[in-house]
Parts: C-alpha cells; structure tokens; sequence
C-alpha cells in the first residue's frame, strides 16, 4: 500500500463504516489522491465548493482514518486542491485519469433523441470499425462529450488491451508540450502520442491562438490518421466556429464524421434523473422528477449533480425529498449555470495564457507593444463580459485609473474595427474563456 491512490481507497473503506455510501458517492467519488508523503496526503475535487464542503465536514474524518491506518498518533496534514489550486500536478493526475474516468461507461450512458447518434458513432469506433475516422463530437458544456470518451477508452481496453490509448484534455496537451520543449523532451513527446493506438482529445477547442501546438499537433494528427490510427476529438463547438484555427486543421477535423450533441430535451432529462437516482439507490418523486426537469435544461452534468445533492440533504440532514425542499437548498442552482460569469481573474489567467503571458506581465507596468496589446484584451473583455466599473477593473489590475481602462478599452475596439484577423482572435477568446467557466 505505496501509492496515494491505494492509500486513499483504505481511506474510503473506514470512511464507509461512518458515512452512508450515498455521501461518500456525493463528496468522493471524483475525489483523486495526488500524493501521499510522510504525514500529509493531497486530494483533488474539481470544484471549490466540493473542496469546501470536504475541507469543513470531512477533514477531520479524513485524519482520523489516516491515524487509523497507519497505527499513528501523529497528526496528517490533508490538503484538498480544487481545479484552480491543480496547475502543478497535472503530470500527476495523469497517471491517476483512468480510476476517475472508469465509472463512465456506455451501459450508464443515458440515451435519447438529442444524443442517440453520437453514442451511436462513439459505439462503432469503440468497436474498431474505421469508418468514423476522426470522430469530431461537439456541443455545450455537460451535454456527455467527456463521458462518450471516456466510454471508447474503457470499452476499447476491454475489447482490445494490448492497444496503447492516450486520453488527454487539450490544455493538459499544450502544457505538456510546453514542459517538453523547455526540458528538451520532445522526442518523448512525439514517441507518447504518435505511438499510440487510439488518442482522444477533449477540448480541443483550447488549440486556439496556440500556433506551435497546432503545429504539432497537425503532424500528430497526420502520423496516426496514416497509420489508421483512431483519433476523437470533442469540443464545445464546431471547427467552422474556431475562427481562428488554421485551415489546414480544419480541414483534419472535418474529413471525418462530425457529430452535435444538443442539450437534452425533456424525456431525455427525465430519463436521466431516474437513471442516476436508481443509480444511488434511491426513488425521485415523480414531482421533485418535473420541478427538476422542467427547471434545468442544459446540462446532463448539473442534472446529475442535482440528483446528488437531494439524496445528500436527505442522508445528512434527515429531510423529505420534496419540491419545496429542493427550491429551498438548491435555489442558487436553480437559477442557472448561464448566469454564473467569469471572474476578471478568470479573464485576465485566460488572456495572459492566450499571449502567452503570465497574469503577472498583464497585471504589471511593462509597456512592450504585445504585453500592452495584451493587457489591453483583457481590459475589453473584462469590461464585455463582468459587470465591474472601469473603477472596478482598474483596481483588477494593480491599481489603473479608470481613464487607463477607458484607454485600453477603446483601443482594443479600434483595432477590431479596423483588423478582422484581431476581431476573430477576440471571438475565439471569449469563447474559451465561457466554456472554461463553465466546465466544458
């Protein structure tokens, strides 16, 4: 029992004779251990609410079964990291992606009218059939993109495990290449994702405004598509919508299949509730069943994880499951994941990643002509995208006056009027920056 994952499956094993299995599935099951060394343990939970949640409840749970374990006195230092606090590990929970990613399988893929087409393509690549090559799915943030990935990768290792497969998010992708360059491994590089036997892509909409990583990957792409290699891809739109991709990749992604993936309708969102309701044991109410469905209407992922949050309240607070107690404890997300808007760090951490910057220069007084185009950007789109004063967005940004803000702002509108290339670039970013807001 070496690795942080064996040691935190123990974990959950004391974990369950205090908690019914309903919380341990609510608040754990994404839960990954990245670390375990001496006396402290690093788990990551993908939300700052979930981290929350386990850092105020759970945490001394947590050490106390950690103290169990190993027959210790000593005091454990347990560290949750959300999405945000992850950056430097994610070589780590690379290696640990695939125990997260098992649970979403093509048997619990909940099918209707708006997806039945794309787990029909996603089905007949995890079957080895080459027609779908590649396989481009897209469509909005929670729809199952990830999930049908995640299914090929488990069915095609059941299927064919001598097969070498990659599954990888696109901005991990980039970032590992920037990693291999700067230690001079890109040979390592080349040899992990030119040799593989399938490779699944998701959110590739994040090789936008990235022209070296584009450039790998265009040979990449065109190494395994010679070899008949099976690419799948999955963004959040599709590649006529990258504005800003270079014609020769859009042209890879679209000599294959394309496949939308629409929000769920109705008696889809229906199914869904009662799939992952029985799935945690329990029976919705065919009411709270309509409230939910007729009051969400996005997002597979939120449905899912509104299911979990009833049955949660109802374990841990002893409440009835009934329309007026959910209104009550979810209101805040009942009222819509489209209305949550990126922070002006969220922009600025975008922008600065764009230009291949870090916050810091955007933040900062340098005056070199790309830093304060730069810089510039994310004054506009701070400005479009929040409701913050330019008083407000001046202080984002180290103290600036409000007339500097004004400045930045208006020139950046100038040179989308007068630069097409630039205003493309501006529609490309501010894409990204909501569907990284919003989880897809």
């Amino acid at each position: 029992m070496n690795s942080a994952v064996d040691v935190w499956g123990k974990v959950l094993e004391i974990l369950s004779n205090d908690l019914t299995q309903t919380a341990i599935s609510t608040w754990f099951d994404d839960c990954i251990a990245i670390e375990i060394s001496g006396n402290r343990l690093i788990l990551h939970t993908p939300t700052k609410f979930k981290k929350e949640t386990i850092e105020s409840r759970f945490i001394g749970t947590i050490k106390g079964a950690l103290q169990d374990l190993f027959s210790s006195d000593d005091d454990f230092e347990v560290l949750i990291l959300d999405d945000n606090g992850l950056k430097a590990m994610n070589a780590v929970i690379d290696e640990n992606i695939k125990t997260t990613t098992e649970k979403y399988t093509f048997q619990n893929f909940v099918v209707g009218n708006t997806n039945k087409f794309a787990h029909a393509t996603a089905l007949a690549v995890a079957d080895g059939k080459p027609d779908f090559n590649p396989l481009f799915l897209y469509g909005e943030s929670g729809v199952g993109k990830s999930h049908l990935l995640c299914a090929i990768r488990h069915a095609v290792e059941t299927k064919f495990p001598h097969y070498k497969i990659v599954y990888v998010n696109t901005e991990d992708f980039v970032n590992e290449l920037v990693q291999a360059i700067k230690k001079g491994e890109n040979v390592h590089f080349r040899d992990k994702y030119r040799g593989t036997d399938l490779i699944l892509l998701d959110d590739i909409q994040f090789i936008v405004g990235k022209p070296y990583s584009q450039e790998e990957f265009y040979h990449t792409f065109d190494t395994l598509h010679q070899l008949g290699k099976q690419i799948v891809l999955a963004s959040d739109r599709p590649p006529s919508d990258m504005l800003t991709l270079e014609n020769r990749i859009k042209g890879r992604f679209e000599s294959g299949i394309l496949v939308e993936i629409e929000p769920p309708d109705e008696v889809l969102r229906r199914a869904i509730i009662k799939s992952k309701a029985e799935e945690l044991g329990t029976i919705i109410p065919p009411d709270v069943t309509d409230y939910i469905a007729d009051n969400l209407d996005s997002s597979v992922r939120q449905l899912e994880c509104v299911v979990k949050m009833i049955i949660a309240y109802r374990d841990i607070m002893n409440e009835d499951i009934t329309v007026e107690n959910v209104k009550t404890r979810l209101k805040d997300i009942f009222r819509g994941e489209r209305e949550l808007v990126p922070t002006a760090n969220d922009i600025i951490e975008y922008t600065a990643n764009y230009f291949n910057l870090t916050p810091e220069d955007i933040k900062g007084k340098d005056r070199q002509a790309h830093i304060v185009l730069a810089r510039h950007t994310a004054m506009y789109l701070v400005k479009k995208i929040t409701n913050l004063t330019p008083k407000e967005i001046g202080k984002e940004f180290g103290g600036m006056d409000r007339t500097s803000v004004m400045h930045g702002d208006e020139n950046v509108k100038v040179k989308i009027a007068e630069d097409k290339d630039f205003e493309n670039k501006i529609k490309d970013i501010t894409m990204n920056i909501n569907s990284k807001k919003l989880g897809k």
